[in-house]
């Protein structure tokens, strides 16, 4: 068992350095983002330090890898995604994916009691999709203020002042797709033929 350990523990330097060159980042880079001292990220890099938690956790998160991922962890086999409801402002989150950085999955519930809320819109850095599963979710986007039925889907600048509520005295249900700026969701969709005349 201890062989197997130091055998993940000593294949983390190289995987660090893997991930540091692909992402073309100076261990100076990484120091000021992580607060890690250069000389331990070198010593971390070359095997000469046995990484620890509470290095490794935020290393991961500035590489947008999940620890997993950064120890070599062996798959468990099980597709499933462990849910982890959040609420913030009243609003439910449950996580979709589970891998750090890129574009993150969520579902998102909005209890009935929002309609009656005055939106007070915010901007923040990324780009958004919604797809509106069950109920009417109200969007305040800027200068618009729509209302999105089951089905329908919208996708908008994060920086553009915006506000999610209930449209109606019930909760709303929506999957959103959140990426950093730049990212976007690119959906596939046949093209529509011609009527023939």
């Amino acid at each position: 068992m201890d062989d197997d350990l130091d055998q993940a523990l000593g294949a983390v330097g190289p995987r660090l350095r893997a991930l540091r060159k692909q992402r073309e980042t100076t261990l100076a880079d990484l120091s000021a983002a992580t607060g890690i001292s250069v000389s331990t990220l070198s010593r971390l890099e070359s095997g000469s330090r046995r990484p620890t938690l509470e290095l490794l956790l935020p290393l991961a998160k500035a590489h947008g890898v999940t620890l997993d991922e950064l120890v070599g962890a062996p798959p468990t086999g099980d597709p499933r995604i462990h849910l982890r409801p959040v609420t913030r402002h009243g609003m439910t989150m449950l996580p979709l994916s589970r891998r750090a950085g890129g574009i993150q999955a969520y579902k998102l519930i909005i209890p009935a009691s929002s309609s009656r809320r005055h939106p007070e819109p915010k901007t923040h850095e990324g780009y958004e999709w919604l797809y509106v599963l069950d109920g009417r979710l109200r969007v305040v986007l800027g200068e618009h203020d729509l209302v999105l039925e089951p089905g329908e889907a919208a996708e908008f600048d994060t920086r553009v002042p915006h506000w999610f509520g209930a449209a109606e005295p019930r909760p709303v249900e929506f999957l959103s797709l959140f990426g950093q700026q730049g990212e976007r969701a690119h959906l596939r969709a046949q093209p529509r033929t011609r009527a023939q005349g």
